[in-house]
């Protein structure tokens, strides 16, 4: 039986090779009496900076292991490992549309390939290496394709991001898609990191690798490939019409679309499919050098055996009741331009797996409500949202050059440095021209809130870069306990784009559960 110990304890001077010397010496046993020993969990401990401490849960097999278990209580015994189910097969032929390559569709598509359905997978963007060009040469010139950017083409929006798999859910499936992503080449350490993250280079690989064990599974795949139109038959699904021209006749469709499907969402709407406007939260990214979130994070700006720091940090208003706080924090990594639309500009954050860029950034944004948008109805929020990045683009000085403004300004404090890492390149601009009043009034205060949590925080060293606002989906698409449209059986929402995630592993994990819903429902 293998035993398992948890928060053993190694300190800076000491490397990772210690590791199991320092729990034999824990059980006053020799390191040769540890078998089969392995990592299980390994996180960092910063709360008593400068003195941070690498703190593990391992695994390993011994002789005398009742013996050990009488003598130290904190060891427990490893439960029998369940072998993995292979899950509920389709026994009838059923053809399914899975729309959308980013993680929902993705392990949408794989989970129903595997029940045996016939699986065909349509992406509006283009495949990784086309993609990858494509949003460089905007990048680089400000030459904007609006179907193959960093909001749509293979692996979706969190292709170009810092690849964080972390979930606040606990969900029996999570080590399914670490494995499943491993698998497909993306590195070990997301098994065993409490942060698991893959890094924009490492996901594009992976995706290519994903899309490989799709096809080798039968699954169709095709790219330019945009969803116009609904079928229905008998109040019920029955297919879809692609790029305005094609008909493709299926028995359940998995919508997947991503949180910046604008067309979609009014495709939908017309269609009178049910959905709704929901809340989500906009702002602006703050980015500092890298050294300094280090120094405030451990004490140290580098330590060769300390990952680059990253933070988290909320506050609520309570006047108006309004939650700030940080989201997709990126060490070091980049503000990049996110835009898919014309004169409309978005930021986010990017890491490479390595993250070792100059500088670290995070969205710093406030929640917005239903009530703050200027319309009522489901698409209500994504005009919001459109004003927003109008303002940006008109404040950055036009071009996809995004609005930059120095933090001590912003909070008039004083004055610093403007630049910041996004390209084709950032104008100074006063950000209050970007974000309502009351939205850029409520930042405020939750900055000197994290300056409080983080001294040193608000600096003359970071700048603010507009505008974050595709933190989610501005809308929800509505389903029921089965999974399915409340108003078009057999048409299945899933991700972060329906309204049921936020980042790659729960879209990951909603994608799954479209797809288990859908083979329950035809057993």
């Amino acid at each position: 039986m293998t035993l398992i110990l948890r928060d053993v304890v190694l300190h800076l001077h000491q490397d990772e090779s210690d590791l199991q010397q320092a729990v034999a010496e824990q059980l006053r046993l020799q390191p040769a009496e540890l078998n089969n020993f392995r990592i299980l969990r390994r996180a960092i401990d910063a709360r008593k900076k400068p003195r941070v401490r690498r703190v593990y849960t391992v695994a390993f097999t011994a002789a005398r292991e009742t013996e050990l278990l009488q003598r130290f209580p904190f060891l427990v015994r490893q439960p029998a490992a369940v072998p993995p189910s292979a899950g509920a097969a389709i026994e009838q032929p059923h053809h399914v549309l899975v729309v959308g390559m980013g993680p929902a569709g993705l392990f949408a598509a794989l989970r129903l390939a595997q029940s045996g359905a016939r699986v065909t997978l349509v992406e509006r963007g283009t495949a990784i290496e086309k993609r990858v060009a494509d949003v460089n040469r905007f990048w680089d010139a400000g030459v904007l394709d609006p179907n193959s950017n960093v909001q749509f083409g293979e692996g979706g929006a969190g292709t170009f991001s810092d690849g964080k798999l972390t979930t606040r859910i606990n969900h029996p499936r999570t080590r399914l898609v670490l494995e499943t992503l491993v698998g497909c080449g993306a590195p070990e350490s997301i098994l065993v990191d409490a942060k698991p993250h893959i890094g924009t280079d490492r996901l594009r690989s992976t995706l290519i690798r994903f899309r490989e064990k799709l096809q080798q599974l039968g699954v169709t795949i095709h790219f330019e490939t945009r969803l116009t139109a609904l079928l229905c038959r008998s109040g019920r699904l029955c297919g879809a019409v692609l790029n305005e021209r094609t008909e493709l006749i299926c028995d359940s469709l998995v919508l997947a679309p991503g949180h910046s499907a604008r067309d979609t969402y009014a495709m939908l709407d017309g269609s009178g499919v049910a959905m709704e406007a929901k809340p989500f939260a906009v702002g602006l990214r703050v980015e500092h050098p890298v050294e300094l979130i280090n120094q405030i994070q451990y004490g140290y700006p580098r330590h060769p055996k300390l990952s680059t720091a990253d933070y988290k940090l909320a506050w609520n208003d309570p006047v108006s009741n309004r939650g700030v706080y940080s989201f997709c924090m990126c060490p070091g990594g980049e503000v990049i331009l996110s835009s898919s639309e014309p004169e409309g500009v978005v930021v986010n954050g990017m890491s490479f797996y390595r993250r070792n860029s100059r500088y670290s950034n995070s969205a710093l944004v406030v929640s917005v409500e239903p009530d703050d948008f200027p319309h009522a109805g489901p698409l209500a929020g994504v005009e919001f949202q459109r004003g927003l990045e109008r303002n940006a683009f008109r404040a950055g000085g036009g071009g996809f050059h995004a609005p930059v403004q120095n933090l001590l300004e912003f909070l008039r404090l004083g004055s610093g440095p403007v630049r910041g890492s996004c390209r084709p390149g950032v104008g100074e601009a006063d950000l209050d021209s970007v974000l309502p009043q009351a939205l850029a009034d409520v930042l405020r205060l939750g900055l000197k809130d994290f300056d409080r949590k983080m001294p040193g925080f608000v600096t003359r060293e970071a700048v603010l870069i507009g505008v974050e606002s595709r933190t989610s989906a501005p809308l929800r698409i509505l389903r029921g306990e089965t999974g399915e449209s409340l108003s078009h059986p057999g048409l299945y929402p899933a991700g972060e784009g329906a309204g049921y995630a936020g980042g790659i592993m729960s879209a990951a994990l909603d994608g799954l559960r479209a797809a288990e819903n859908l083979i329950h429902n035809q057993a």
